[in-house]
């Protein structure tokens, strides 16, 4: 667990991908916003803009990041072949300590129940929920019904997918940060977790922020007599 205190409010940045202006503009915004705390989660490399600015930026407001499967790739050399990769030549010893630091998964306490930042379900990089998933895909998606077995998280908030998203299994609430990705309509979030709300936002050409969609979460389950 990161500390002791429970969090009202956080905000969260999806999937990266070197977007450095949409970036800044998202955290100038959240921190204005005061929330407790600012979470990204992961996918920070291979894409078109600069990761270096992106790496200095998450360390100057202080966000709560996680690695995301590209961080592992780009790490171990693994699929460069694709495209607008992130070249190690590119990087600089500092962005390349922090990106080898970044642990898989996060875990805060939140006024609503425990939360665990990650970037796939878990530490599975590559599983996630997808907005029209039903029956049988999710029967079998091992790592969803593993965090609802164990029953240690009440949200989850992930990326991986790039589809903003806020869906409900039983106790376990998964909320997607979608992406910063200038052509996968790129967004943010706030959670409210006292007021039972997640609010997102859309940015526009990186610079400009608008409210989008607003999601209740579900209220808090009541503690078991006994």
């Amino acid at each position: 667990m990161e500390n002791d205190a429970s969090l009202r409010t956080v905000g969260a940045v999806g999937d990266i991908h070197c977007e450095a202006r949409s970036l800044e503009t998202a955290l100038h915004f959240l921190r204005e916003a005061s929330v407790d705390r600012i979470l990204a989660v992961g996918d920070i490399v291979d894409g078109e803009g600069d990761i270096n600015e992106c790496c200095g930026l998450l360390q100057q407001f202080d966000v709560a990041t996680v690695r995301g499967n590209h961080e592992r790739w780009f790490l171990a050399g693994e699929m460069r072949d694709l495209p607008e990769i992130t070249l190690k030549s590119e990087v600089t010893q500092l962005t390349m300590a922090y990106v080898s630091a970044l642990p898989p998964t996060r875990a805060f306490n939140t006024v609503s129940g425990r939360l665990l930042l990650c970037h796939g379900l878990g530490e599975s990089d590559m599983a996630g929920v997808w907005p029209d998933d039903q029956g049988l895909s999710l029967e079998a998606n091992l790592a969803l019904v593993r965090l609802m077995r164990e029953s240690e998280y009440r949200f989850v908030v992930n990326g991986h997918t790039h589809d903003r998203m806020v869906r409900h299994f039983d106790q376990l609430t998964i909320i997607n940060a979608g992406t910063l990705c200038h052509d996968h309509s790129p967004c943010f979030l706030i959670a409210d977790f006292e007021a039972g709300l997640v609010q997102f936002y859309d940015i526009h050409e990186g610079r400009q922020v608008s409210k989008g969609e607003i999601i209740r979460l579900p209220p808090v389950p009541e503690p078991a007599n006994g």
